[in-house]
């Protein structure tokens, strides 16, 4: 795993622009992942971030990105605290979802056909009623972007402009040598 790979896949969560992000990498072992992870902990927490390995295949892991203090807030979100009482987790903190989050990843097909919680949005970020749209009816979508759009569109099409510039930006500066901790903003 690379930081590089961290950097294209979560510069939004980097800056602070966006709760979390989730990325596959390919590994050569669980335990090389494991380290790099711990290392990745090490050099982020005072900058708000914390980095979970969600789930293993043979040669890939996929790994969540995020901001705690963002993921209590979005989660405490009465909208959001329905749909996740909905799907099974009723009244957890924030740290027992992504517990049950893990289960149900884990739960689900071989890891390259493994199908995603669909309120997994809900730990991303993305607006509650976008994830209830997908929920409740997945074609009828206004835009697609980071996520498909149900509700504001206008304001999603902002984010997703924010999010690309950020992820150019990013890019650039780690390309020219700048480290993850300069990157990363305090939240």
């Amino acid at each position: 795993m690379s930081e590089q790979i961290l950097v294209r896949h979560c510069s939004p969560t980097l800056a602070g622009l966006k709760t979390g992000n989730m990325f596959t990498c390919e590994h050569t072992s669980h335990e090389d992942v494991r380290e790099f992870i711990r290392a990745l902990n090490r050099r982020l927490k005072k900058k708000g971030l914390r980095v979970l390995p969600l789930r293993f295949g043979d040669k890939k892991a996929l790994i969540y990105i995020y901001r705690p203090t963002r993921l209590t807030r979005d989660l405490q979100n009465s909208f959001a605290s329905m749909l996740l009482s909905q799907r099974g987790y009723d009244g957890m903190s924030p740290e027992r979802c992504i517990i049950q989050l893990i289960r149900k990843l884990r739960e689900s097909a071989e890891f390259d056909r493994m199908e995603f919680p669909h309120e997994i949005g809900l730990f991303l970020g993305y607006p509650p009623e976008d994830v209830h749209g997908f929920i409740e009816n997945k074609d009828n979508f206004k835009c697609v972007g980071a996520w498909k759009v149900y509700g504001d569109e206008a304001a999603a099409q902002l984010t997703f402009a924010k999010y690309k510039k950020c992820t150019a930006i990013y890019c650039d500066k780690h390309a020219k040598g700048q480290p993850l901790e300069r990157l990363a903003v305090a939240g």
